[in-house]
């Protein structure tokens, strides 16, 4: 059995909820096992959002609260400090380099400029969805047409003009990363 324990870490507005959500509820529609967990403080914006995920490939013995993580999706480093120190040794550390500079010790670092990438497609909120796009190909935890899936499902109705910008962003971070450069699963030979 394999779990995987995703934490997640920025600031209010950034998009941090949803995105752990559209991990959590892409694994779910690619029948693996998932549990979800959102900490964030009392404003809406601006301070900290963070949320925990952990997917499986069978039933979880996850806790309610994460000890060690194996890896972790940065969007700003404002409360960096609440979640590197459960990093497992070698986590896979996903970050928005637009805004934070990183230098995790023991981790394997992953930069992505998602705010960048997202005001060049003209929609700057959808930097969240660039560092999930990219997350997702990094490390196949889930596949980057699930995130996709997952995404149309969870934007409410009445903003449904967003979903192309979204999916736009998901498949433009994914382009921005080498695939599976960070494997979640086992990775099996493909006999000739």
């Amino acid at each position: 059995m394999t779990e995987r324990a995703v934490l997640f870490t920025g600031v209010g507005g950034q998009g941090v909820q949803i995105c752990s959500k559209t991990l959590a509820t892409a694994a779910n529609d690619e029948d693996r096992y998932c549990m979800l967990i959102a900490r964030y403080d009392g404003g809406m914006r601006g301070g900290m959002t963070n949320a925990e995920v952990t997917v499986g490939d069978a039933p979880l013995r996850a806790l309610p609260i994460t000890p060690s993580a194996w890896a972790a999706y940065v969007m700003s480093p404002a409360y960096w400090h609440t979640v590197s120190d459960r990093l497992e040794p070698g986590a896979v550390v996903v970050v928005n380099s637009s805004l934070a500079n990183l230098a995790p010790s023991d981790a394997r670092l992953f930069e992505v400029p998602a705010n960048d990438i997202a005001a060049s497609l003209g929609n700057p909120l959808s930097a969240g969805f660039v560092l999930l796009g990219a997350f997702a190909a990094l490390t196949g935890l889930v596949t980057v047409d699930a995130t996709v899936g997952a995404m149309r499902q969870l934007v409410p109705r009445y903003r449904t003009e967003h979903l192309q910008a979204n999916e736009a962003a998901l498949r433009a971070g994914a382009a921005a990363v080498p695939d599976l450069a960070a494997p979640a699963w086992p990775v099996t030979a493909v006999a000739p």
